[in-house]
């Protein structure tokens, strides 16, 4: 077993910064979540296309703030290794009445207090069942998701 030492303060500053980033997403508050993120960030959903850059990477969030479109997260765990953040959540992507809950584990990298890799994995099965959950709960709403 290996000795873990506490959180230092740095490692403490990245994980409020990602949060605040996250929770702006889900406000929305995009000037917020582009004021939290380097001009060269590199944006990975695993699987996807990579984004580079901080208007390409708030063009994405863009789309979803209108009436009945949003973001939803619940952060389920949290840890810092240096300029490091991980955390595994719960993110929902909500188009009209349809809202697509999902697992997902994010990987930060913050410096000089604003992130420059948002990298997120997930598994497509899982993102899958959310269509079919989130199609359902559009149909049935005692169905619907919620965090």
């Amino acid at each position: 077993m290996t000795d873990q030492a506490s959180t230092t303060s740095t490692e403490a500053q990245n994980i409020a910064t990602v949060e605040k980033f996250l929770f702006a997403l889900r406000g929305p508050d995009l000037d917020t979540a582009a004021a939290l993120i380097d001009d060269d960030i590199v944006y990975q959903n695993v699987g996807f296309p990579t984004v580079r850059g901080r208007g390409r990477t708030i063009k994405v969030f863009t789309a979803l703030d209108r009436p009945g479109f949003g973001f939803d997260v619940a952060i389920h765990r949290t840890a810092a290794d240096g300029a490091v953040v991980l955390n595994e959540r719960t993110d929902a992507l909500i188009i009209g009445p349809v809202r697509l809950q999902f697992w997902v584990c994010g990987v930060f990298e913050v410096h000089d207090g604003r992130i420059t890799l948002w990298r997120d994995y997930f598994d497509m099965f899982d993102m899958t069942k959310a269509l079919v959950r989130g199609i359902a709960g559009a149909v049935i709403p005692a169905l619907r998701p919620r965090l």
